[in-house]
């Protein structure tokens, strides 16, 4: 059963209003730790929402029944699209490397377990010394504070590309409040002493994180990749949503993206390139724990997630 949320996150992007909903209730706590060639890593769940199937509040200008028939093919459900929220945490030698923070506070019941989710596994936030920023939206910056404000991780570098930055900002109470983020003033004043923005692209941490900018979904949309061939892992951040219909139909245009038609290229030229490449992907958005590749088949591209033990 759908639960309306738009009074905790009602999200515009451009013209269009996106209310997130509750996904069913998920288990407690959830982690999965896996490594990345010497580097051990732990998927962390945060929560996670739902969409319907409408033409509008996710994949836009396709008919229904069209999205649907993708759905269904590729093994989901054809009335709605289900996304997961799950940070992921990096041993890489001194470095406790954490990318995106989940929603902390700002979308309810149905997120907001990161802390937990780090406690089960045995991780302490005040050992985190990096936080790396996909972009600004709620689910994903809603977590580098607690409820009271304070910084969630007081001792990491929280890098976000500079134009995202810039644009968080310049965000009014309206503005943040469509993108998923509450009292955005108290939030800008509590990380800007920890921000380092970095120009689209750059090395970050030579030899073990660069940013790789994706763009269409919001002004400066970053990835990351974490270590090098043949033992890295791509974090694509919001470049794709449902393990199906942005793999198997990139080129759909989705209401999240700021411009749709860019992202809709960016998609389908991702998917294109981890398919050829082989390219080990970490997909925040994709069901639990989101590590798998993109593999071309008969039936198109297919996600094929990793068995991890």
């Amino acid at each position: 059963m759908k639960i309306s949320m738009l009074a905790l996150a009602s999200l515009v992007v451009g013209a269009v209003t996106l209310t997130v909903q509750a996904a069913p209730p998920s288990p407690g706590v959830q982690y999965q730790a896996f490594k990345i060639g010497s580097y051990s890593a732990i998927a962390l769940k945060d929560g996670a929402i739902q969409e319907p199937n409408d033409a509008k509040s996710f994949v836009v200008g396709q008919p229904t029944a069209e999205v649907a028939a993708t759905l269904k093919n590729g093994g989901a459900p054809g009335d709605h699209f289900d996304f997961s929220i799950q940070p992921l945490l990096v041993h890489a030698g001194a470095h406790v490397l954490l990318f995106d923070t989940g929603a902390g506070n700002y979308f309810g019941d149905i997120a907001g377990k990161l802390q937990g989710s780090m406690a089960a596994a045995g991780e302490n936030p005040a050992g985190v010394t990096d936080i790396f920023i996909s972009h600004a939206h709620g689910d994903h910056v809603g977590g580098l504070v607690t409820p009271a404000g304070t910084l969630a991780f007081p001792n990491a570098t929280i890098h976000m590309s500079a134009p995202d930055w810039k644009w968080l900002n310049g965000m009014n109470a309206e503005t943040a409040k469509n993108v998923g983020i509450t009292q955005v003033t108290a939030l800008v004043a509590a990380i800007r002493p920890k921000v380092v923005p970095f120009e689209p692209g750059a090395v970050l941490l030579p030899g073990i994180v660069e940013a790789v900018e994706i763009k269409g979904h919001t002004p400066g949309h970053s990835a990351y990749r974490i270590g090098s061939d043949p033992n890295s892992l791509l974090v694509i951040g919001d470049a794709m949503h449902s393990y199906v219909v942005s793999v198997r139909e990139p080129s759909w245009k989705v209401a999240f993206d700021t411009d749709q038609q860019t992202g809709a290229a960016s998609r389908a030229a991702l998917v294109a390139q981890s398919a050829a490449t082989g390219q080990r992907l970490y997909a925040e958005h994709f069901p639990f724990p989101g590590v798998g590749k993109i593999v071309k088949s008969k039936k198109g591209d297919t996600w094929v997630p990793e068995t991890l033990h």
